[in-house]
């Protein structure tokens, strides 16, 4: 009993001693992983290790056994300490404590700043966004990296950069943005405050309505490109396109961009007029100036058409050469060629056809075309023939008072020679007088009314002509040669012309 007293006396309980020691770091940063380790002159003594901060119990190991801070924060700094219970002799234990020391956990980097560049960025315009923050110079080698946000969502995750360039921000854009810094291991992480940037929107001004191609000239059948702009403005630009004299709309579009297109595919001539565009960026709408289009029409069929005097050509006839391409834009170059020959040529400035006159001979026989080009394209007419007949009889009426009236004479190879009177009445009259354009016949009067009287060694070419009055020449009319008729037979007329 004496024994079990003394022993309970002599055991030393809640003590100091250099039995039990503590061994951790007196400084580290957040993030770090700090090992607290108490241990003994003997560990295997020991029953029960306790570890304290600050006064407080933290944790019990039934063994030696290190605490440990995994993912240290400044709110682990202060003060620690451990105390154990060991096997002091036979049944009795003992409890030692180490001396306290002071742990202070450092703040890695301080919470990030973001800052804007420009401060008060405008529409299509880029921004780059800093996410400021510092690394003291003993860790200045850990790596960081970084996100950024925008109303709740992410712009840009784990970034290895703390600028963050945006190539272009929009009114929508505008909003609130912050940012996170990270380490690699994600052990420490820090947001900054939320900033608002407002993204500023320019009016529209300037507008401008340009055409390709250029100089308000559209060729029909091309295509035609509207081209609206504004000199200044920024967002969603709605563009619009509208014809002045019906304000109808052509077609509209939104776009970010001071630029739109609008294409009509194929021109028509009803295209023409005036046109402008509006521009809008929900600020005023801005018109611009109108821009009168005008539609020129390529060379497509030129008509090649010959006018000659009668139904038949003969030599020493006027023939008209006529060339026409009625929708063309002036002004026209026309061409003439016969048999591949060039002609001449002749330019109309004003629209219209133009014609090519010449005296025809036998070398004149054989096909024509023309060519007409405004400058768009040049075409070809169709192929004309055009043949040259044997020159027929000609008629005159001689020694009267004007020429539709007198003795009839008529021309065959070359000479002249009279027609006899046997059955000569108003029918072949008329027909002399049509053949003439003298009008209406009026009398057949006898050929020696009007001397002097032909010469002897004038022929008689005519003997009977039989006519019915609707011929259009004497050619015409059924004839019979001379066998038995002199010049005091020879015939006259008298037409209601002259």
């Amino acid at each position: 009993m004496f024994l079990w007293q003394l022993l309970l006396v002599l055991s030393p309980v809640g003590i100091w001693s250099d039995w039990l020691s503590i061994d951790m770091p007196r400084y580290a940063y957040e993030g770090d992983q700090i090992v607290v380790r108490c241990s003994g002159e003997e560990n295997n003594k020991i029953k029960r290790l306790m570890y304290y901060k600050d006064g407080s119990w933290i944790s019990t190991y039934y063994s030696a056994s290190s605490y440990v801070i995994s993912n240290a924060r400044p709110s682990d700094s202060g003060s620690y300490y451990c105390k154990a219970d060991r096997k002091f002799f036979l049944f009795v234990d003992v409890t030692e404590e180490t001396r306290s020391t002071w742990l202070t956990v450092q703040e890695l980097f301080p919470a990030p700043v973001l800052t804007a560049r420009p401060l008060l960025p405008t529409e299509g315009n880029s921004v780059t966004l800093s996410c400021d923050t510092q690394l003291p110079s003993d860790r200045s080698r850990t790596q960081l990296q970084y996100s950024f946000f925008r109303d709740g969502h992410t712009l840009m995750s784990e970034w290895s950069s703390s600028e963050f360039w945006i190539s272009a921000l929009w009114k929508e854009d505008s909003g609130y943005y912050w940012c996170e810094a990270m380490t690699s291991s994600h052990s420490v992480s820090k947001r900054s405050h939320r900033s608002y940037i407002h993204v500023q929107r320019i009016p529209v001004s300037g507008v401008l309505m340009e055409i390709q191609p250029q100089e308000g000239q559209a060729i029909e059948g091309k295509m035609l490109v509207f081209v609206c702009s504004v000199v200044e403005g920024t967002g969603e630009i709605s563009f619009s396109w509208h014809r002045e004299d019906t304000r109808e709309s052509l077609g509209r579009k939104s776009v970010h961009s001071q630029r739109s297109e609008l294409e009509i595919p194929v021109i028509r001539e009803s295209h023409a007029g005036g046109y402008y565009c509006t521009a809008d960026n929900n600020h005023d709408l801005i018109q611009s100036e109108v821009v009168n289009i005008t539609v020129r029409i390529p060379v497509s069929h030129p008509v090649l058409t010959i006018r000659v005097p009668g139904n038949r050509t003969f030599t020493g006839d006027m023939v008209e050469l006529h060339c026409e391409d009625k929708k063309a834009s002036p002004p026209v170059l026309y061409s003439f060629y016969h048999e591949n020959i060039s002609l001449g040529n002749i330019s109309v400035p004003s629209g219209g056809g133009v014609s090519f006159n010449l005296s025809f001979t036998a070398k004149h026989n054989g096909n024509y075309f023309c060519e007409a080009n405004n400058g768009l394209v040049a075409q070809r007419s169709e192929m004309v023939a055009l043949n040259i007949t044997e020159s027929p009889i000609k008629i005159r009426l001689v020694n009267g008072p004007h020429r539709c009236e007198g003795r009839v004479e008529v021309e065959k190879n070359g000479h002249w020679g009279t027609v006899c009177d046997d059955g000569w009445d108003m029918n072949e009259v008329a027909v002399v007088c049509q053949e003439l354009g003298c009008g209406s016949a009026k009398h057949t009067p006898a050929g020696m009314l009007y001397p002097p009287v032909a010469e002897e060694d004038q022929p008689v070419f005519i003997q009977v002509a039989m006519c019915n009055g609707t011929e259009d020449t004497l050619a015409e009319c059924e004839q019979v040669e001379t066998f038995d008729c002199g010049h005091d037979e020879d015939a006259g007329a008298i037409c209601e012309g002259g």
